[in-house]
């Protein structure tokens, strides 16, 4: 069986979600340079695009982010074409099963040094707990990525990847949805921000 794909829109205007009838990944990982791609094929040819400024892949999706000088009316069907073509080519694979959690974790932190394992304490752990169960699938149904990153006095701070990040509608997403949500489970005090990276 063949891969097929179809383009859909997200609330990110600057990004598109393109979606496989197969599973391509079976970690998430965010690109926001070609030199980041390493082993993963898809993404190094799909760099070789002038417009296209970062990807995030995930299970059976990959999320392009394009830059401001071009329309996805443009550039949208020649992506899909171009996607559905290269995976069939290079046939039934997991695109990432040769990256590391670490290195994946180095990706995206990049300025970080410390390496050491975190401990979470019980209110944090609450928190992990809820962002996966309630938030991480409706964000990766519009082709992002939510992950917590700190809990200090009331402050929780999450990174936003995909599609989420840079979203006009991320700050109502973390107000509106999250927030609320971690207002009535956890604490009635916490405030919800994005990491700026």
């Amino acid at each position: 069986m063949n891969y097929s794909i179809y383009a859909e829109s997200t609330p990110n205007p600057g990004v598109m979600k393109f979606v496989a009838n197969r599973m391509l990944a079976d970690k998430s990982i965010e690109i926001t340079e070609a030199e980041q791609a390493k082993d993963i094929s898809v993404a190094k040819a799909l760099f070789n695009f002038p417009f296209v400024k970062s990807l995030y892949i995930s299970s059976n999706f990959i999320s392009i982010a394009k830059t401001d000088n071009v329309e996805w009316d443009m550039i949208a069907m020649q992506l899909r074409n171009f996607i559905t073509d290269f995976l069939n080519e290079e046939g039934l694979k997991n695109y990432t099963e040769n990256i590391t959690e670490e290195e994946i974790i180095k990706t995206e932190i990049k300025v970080e040094t410390n390496t050491e394992k975190i401990e979470f304490t019980d209110k944090e752990k609450a928190i992990i707990d809820l962002l996966n169960e309630y938030i991480k699938p409706a964000v990766e149904a519009d082709g992002g990525a939510i992950t917590f990153n700190s809990y200090v006095g009331d402050v929780v701070t999450v990174n936003l990847k995909g599609a989420c990040s840079g979203c006009p509608s991320a700050t109502s997403t973390l107000k509106g949805g999250i927030e609320s949500l971690l207002n009535q489970k956890v604490d009635p005090n916490i405030v919800v921000r994005a990491n700026e990276r």
